[in-house]
């Protein structure tokens, strides 16, 4: 594993495209809050609102619609905690997720819009995560999405139709997947761990007991670190190109 941080030489725009909302703060959002306070330019996408996540027998008056527009909501005000320009979502139905050709060529869409130089999802190797097994629509969104960066974001003859609508092909110069068993980069976010805490009290439906949630991220320090001088770190697995 490659410990290193990045080498850009000048601000960057970076595309954040992951499942829920909450996934960004979750997943990296030290990451993410190192990189606004660098003076980079993040934008997110959201393929879906979240609509499922809550317990209807503990949660009676809430339904999907009024969930989806809460956790809108609830995603604004992380990202601008974290330090996000713009929240953008697709509103898919919450588990339904499939990596195929109607979801490829929106993100291949969005992509060729938004001109990343960076771009950031997650791995959709990882089967398992620490709560288990891993949600299939974050599994989903990685595959639809790496599957959208090649081969066709960068190559015209792939929906054409995207380009006569004035989306020409563009392609990401670095690909970074959160939530990885295979990370081959590692960030020291020690200084903006509590931004990153900050971020994911903000999706307060999704939070049940602060006190436990809060003495289980601060458990997540480094093993060289110890409890009076803790050391936070996330972990990525980064495709270059060019």
């Amino acid at each position: 594993m490659t410990g290193q941080t990045e080498t850009w030489d000048s601000p960057k725009k970076i595309l954040v495209i992951l499942a829920h909302p909450d996934d960004p703060e979750f997943f990296c959002g030290a990451t993410l809050a190192r990189w606004a306070r660098q003076g980079h330019e993040i934008t997110y996408y959201l393929l879906t609102c979240g609509d499922k996540g809550f317990n209807p027998t503990t949660h009676l008056e809430m339904t999907p619609e009024k969930l989806c527009e809460i956790r809108h909501a609830e995603q604004h005000n992380a990202a601008a905690v974290i330090g996000a320009k713009a929240v953008h979502f697709l509103d898919y139905p919450d588990g339904h997720l499939v990596p195929d050709m109607q979801l490829r060529r929106e993100i291949v869409r969005i992509i060729r819009q938004e001109k990343p130089e960076v771009l950031l999802t997650c791995d959709p190797q990882n089967l398992f995560a620490l709560y288990g097994i891993n949600h299939p629509d974050h599994r989903a969104c990685g595959q639809a999405v790496l599957d959208a960066v090649f081969p066709a974001a960068g190559n015209i003859a792939y929906f054409p139709e995207l380009s006569e609508q004035g989306h020409a092909p563009h392609m990401p110069r670095e690909v970074w997947c959160s939530l990885t068993n295979q990370p081959n980069t590692i960030i020291d976010v020690t200084d903006v761990w509590e931004v990153k805490l900050k971020g994911i009290l903000e999706h307060r439906t999704q939070v049940q007991d602060i006190d436990k949630l809060m003495a289980r991220m601060k458990s997540r320090r480094t093993e060289d670190s110890t409890d009076e001088n803790p050391r936070y770190e996330e972990k990525f697995r980064v495709v270059k190109y060019g």
